[in-house]
């Protein structure tokens, strides 16, 4: 079950013309060709592109009715006329809800999957599979049902949940066990118990499930979501937990209120917890390694059923305290999907995310080029288009999901799910069917982003963490449309990866540093690498714990002549002066027109396209209805920028345009692009006219 917009609330927060492009000077792609071959995967028996959620409510549960098996087959024919290629279950979420409906929920999910097939439409399946709903009182039943409208709210009342079971498994005793009380784990934010990940009756009864489920549903693949813990730091204190704890780590759980261990528990809960304490860090370590475990008994239950989770963050600090880590659980997933943009206006603020977006790519990438997706929820079209729009922009395919029951009331202009992406999706199809799985970004630099900064909760002086210089350098590059991938812990450890690429190296506030990417850098450096460097770096070792003397100092001793100082991007702006300098030249530099348009450079099978994407959308609110935090929801986008004629410079040694042709779903016609004429040696003039665009064109 996704919880969209909250979660991320809760975590704080026409003619293709000829073309081609000439790689020289180094200018890198992203890639997966040079992985470890522990990373290799097989290459998953279906690939989506166009996805959109199948939802489902409690009248579905009076399948094989003839209004429910006439409503399937009408809206797998309008799937198929939408050009969606990939269905995925949205409704009946807390799976074990439905324990004593487990027989008509696949009836129905079967009959889903026959008709989706006729029409070539892969069917998903999509639950959550460690939480039940279970309300604590009127407020919160009340809550409940205002905000969770968008799972099917199936739950047993007090009396009826002592003896909810499965298999022989009662529910109330695989719950997780809160360390304060004894009670059962509960996250109040979305009014469920949850189940524990290191209780083997639990994990049983979820693997007999699953093999129940492929028994009876010819489901293509699987998205088993919330492999976190929302309850927080204080679960879980059962058994299992804390004998594996002792087991794993050689510790005992300290009772709560211990403020070595805990920190101020005055706080909110999702900032409890001493990181100075290394048993408090070990505590978040084994709770993320009971969830990767789980995950992968989930993987070797489904076999080659491709296998997906969720996760809306994979960059900041909090997402310890819920146990969420999606580098940890890679190595049992074939699809990685982000939750992105919301239904609120805030949500056209979408270079916010852009870091986490080409995060979460990088880590499909290094997983063996596993397919990436954006999921992004809309009530009108209009945002529908916009997820499209931000998809085609990260080069990943797009999930589209409408979201009306997260609101306390469906809007009556409500349009079906199928309905609002119909337009971009047959557009696509139709003028720039670009197969997002062979794109490459072109990318000039390299953004470091260690995660042994997040595991172990480092921060500086000034409180900032790594992340924020990660999150701030992807603002500037997208703000002057500097293309860029990511470097992770397992890359930056190995010199010959490193050396493969002579791009510059951002090392910004990476202050967890281990001895051997420490030695891989030292060795990139010797070899004529270039290396933006930022203070503070490598205070702390992998583990968390203080070296004594910071590794700056000695990798500054090494009179490395590419090995340049800079000021941190969360409280400069480093990239202006290094192209002022001229210590840095951007492939593309705009000259003429708003520069408030992105602009993305991708290769797709050697050929160049470039994507455009506006930084100044002017979202417009419905006059009356807000989502769940009270803030309006999104009807239309406009934008703020009034000069769209524009020009750029591009650095001809590194990238060969030919003749380019201008497209949106905004535009009546497809437009050739004016002719690219060389300025002066090795630059070149490319004149783009987007007047009648508000959000995306792209350029191939």
């Amino acid at each position: 079950m996704q919880h969209p917009q909250n979660r991320r609330t809760f975590i704080k927060m026409a003619t293709l013309s000829a073309a081609g492009i000439g790689l020289s000077n180094g200018l890198p792609l992203l890639y997966a060709n040079n992985l470890p071959s522990a990373h290799r995967y097989a290459e998953p028996a279906f690939i989506p592109a166009r996805a959109a959620s199948w939802w489902t409510t409690m009248d579905d549960l009076q399948w094989p009715q003839k209004h429910i098996t006439d409503k399937i087959k009408r809206r797998a024919e309008g799937f198929a006329k939408a050009g969606i290629d990939t269905a995925i279950i949205f409704g009946f979420g807390l799976r074990f809800d439905f324990s004593n409906y487990f027989g008509q929920v696949h009836g129905y999910f079967a009959n889903v999957a026959e008709e989706l097939h006729q029409h070539g439409i892969k069917l998903m399946d999509h639950y959550s599979c460690n939480e039940i709903e279970r309300p604590r009182n009127e407020a919160e039943l009340k809550k409940m049902h205002q905000f969770q409208r968008h799972t099917v709210l199936l739950y047993h009342d007090p009396f009826a949940a002592k003896y909810a079971q499965y298999e022989g498994h009662f529910f109330n005793e695989i719950c997780e066990v809160d360390l304060r009380d004894g009670s059962r784990g509960y996250a109040p934010q979305y009014q469920f118990e949850t189940f524990c990940h290191n209780n083997p009756g639990f994990l049983d009864m979820h693997q007999k499930y699953l093999q129940r489920l492929l028994k009876e549903v010819p489901i293509d693949g699987i998205e088993v979501d919330d492999m976190c813990n929302y309850p927080g730091p204080t679960t879980c204190g059962c058994k299992y937990c804390r004998e594996r704890f002792k087991r794993d780590y050689g510790h005992d759980i300290p009772p709560f209120g211990e403020k070595s261990f805990w920190g101020d528990t005055t706080k909110e809960t999702l900032e409890w917890g001493n990181y100075d304490n290394p048993v408090f860090r070990d505590w978040l370590r084994m709770k993320i390694d009971s969830v990767a475990d789980h995950l992968k008994l989930i993987k070797q239950t489904i076999g080659e059923k491709p296998l997906m989770t969720c996760c809306s963050n994979t960059g900041p600090i909090i997402l310890n305290i819920l146990s969420l880590d999606l580098e940890k659980l890679a190595p049992h997933l074939d699809f990685f999907m982000l939750e992105n943009v919301g239904i609120n206006v805030d949500n056209a603020n979408w270079i916010a995310m852009d870091a986490e977006a080409l995060h979460q790519k990088d880590i499909a990438e290094k997983r063996g080029k596993a397919p990436a997706m954006a999921l992004s929820y809309t009530i009108y079209e209009p945002g529908a288009y916009f997820g499209w729009a931000l998809s085609r922009f990260w080069g990943v395919a797009n999930w589209s999901s409408t979201l009306n029951g997260r609101l306390v009331e469906d809007p009556p202009d409500a349009m079906e799910m199928e309905d609002v992406i119909s337009k971009s999706n047959n557009w696509e199809k139709q003028y720039s069917n670009l197969n997002y799985r062979e794109g490459v970004d072109v990318a000039e630099v390299r953004l470091v982003y260690n995660r042994y900064c997040k595991e172990n909760g480092w921060r500086n002086t000034n409180g900032k963490e790594h992340w924020d210089s990660a999150a701030a350098w992807s603002e500037q590059l997208v703000k002057n449309n500097v293309g860029y991938r990511f470097v992770r812990y397992e890359e930056l450890g190995d010199a010959s990866l490193l050396g493969k690429e002579n791009t510059p190296l951002i090392l910004d506030s990476v202050g967890c540093v281990s001895d051997k990417q420490f030695a891989a850098i030292k060795t990139y450096l010797s070899k004529g690498g270039i290396a933006w460097l930022a203070l503070p770096f490598g205070t702390h070792d992998e583990k968390g714990f203080l070296r004594a003397m910071p590794l700056s100092t000695q990798l500054m001793k090494g009179r490395h002549k590419n090995l340049v100082t800079i000021e941190s991007a969360v409280t400069a702006e480093p990239l202006q002066k290094l192209i002022a300098s001229g210590k840095f030249q951007p492939l593309i530099k705009q000259i003429k027109g708003d520069k408030r348009w992105a602009v993305r450079a991708r290769l797709y099978n050697g050929k160049p396209v470039l994507h455009f994407m506006n930084t100044a959308l002017k979202p417009k609110p419905h006059p009356t209805i807000k989502d769940i935090s009270g803030i309006p929801v999104l009807k239309e986008l406009d934008t703020n920028i009034t000069d769209n004629v524009l020009e750029y410079e591009i650095n001809a040694s590194k990238m060969n345009l030919v003749t380019l042709s201008l497209m949106s779903p905004e535009l009546n016609e497809v437009s050739r692009l004016g002719e690219v004429n060389k300025k002066r040696t090795g630059i070149a003039v490319l004149k783009v006219n987007l007047d009648g665009v508000k959000i995306y064109a792209v350029a191939q």
